[in-house]
C-alpha cells in the first residue's frame, strides 16, 4: 500500500506541534497522537472593497509556507492612510492606498512605489546608481560628466534636455 501524502510530509518536515496522550487499554498503555489543527477566522483585508461573506459561509484555508502568497492575495489586504508630507514639509498629507499581493509586497521599496511621491524618488534613485553603475570603471564618462558639472551652458542645456525627455516619456 503506498504511503500517504501526510506522512510523507511527516518524514520530509516534521510537525512542529505534536499533541499525544497516553491510553489505558486493561493492562496495557498506548500512546495516541492527536493532530494540531487550528483555526483562525477573522476580516484581515482591513478595508475591504466588497462586502465579506457570513461567517458560516466561510470556509477553511489550509495555509502553509507553500501557498502562503496565494492566500495573502486572495485576502487582498489594503490599508488606507493619511501621512503628513515630509517631503514638502508645508502641512499637507499625502493619502496612500497600500495594497500587499505577496509577503514581497511588505518590501520598502514595493511599499513606496505604491505611494506616488516616494515613487518618483525611487525613481531617481535608481537613475542615479545605473549612472554610478556606468561610471565605475568608465574614466571617459567620468570626465564627460565633471567637465559638464562645471559648466553652468552645459548644465542647464541638460537639464532642458532631461526634462523634455521626460515629459515626451522616453
Amino acid at each position: 500500500m503506498a504511503e500517504s501524502t501526510q506522512h510523507k510530509l511527516d518524514r520530509v518536515r516534521a510537525p512542529r506541534v505534536q499533541i499525544t496522550y497516553d491510553v489505558e487499554i486493561g493492562d496495557a498503555t498506548q500512546k495516541k497522537e492527536l493532530p494540531f489543527v487550528m483555526a483562525v477566522c477573522g476580516d484581515f483585508s482591513a478595508n475591504p472593497e466588497k462586502a465579506l461573506p457570513k461567517v458560516k459561509e466561510r470556509t477553511l484555508v489550509n495555509i502553509d509556507r507553500d501557498n502562503f502568497n496565494s492566500v495573502l492575495a486572495g485576502c487582498q489586504p489594503r490599508i488606507t492612510v493619511q501621512v503628513e508630507n515630509t517631503l514638502q514639509k508645508d502641512g499637507t498629507k499625502i493619502g496612500a492606498d497600500l495594497r500587499f499581493k505577496s509577503l514581497e509586497s511588505f518590501d520598502p521599496a514595493q511599499v513606496a512605489i505604491q505611494i506616488e511621491p516616494l515613487a518618483e524618488l525611487l525613481a531617481i534613485r535608481d537613475k542615479l546608481s545605473d549612472l554610478k553603475n556606468k561610471m565605475y570603471g568608465n574614466d571617459k564618462l567620468g570626465e564627460i560628466l565633471a567637465e559638464t558639472l562645471q559648466d553652468a551652458d552645459k548644465l542647464t542645456a541638460l537639464g532642458k534636455e532631461s526634462a523634455k525627455t521626460d515629459k515626451d516619456g522616453e
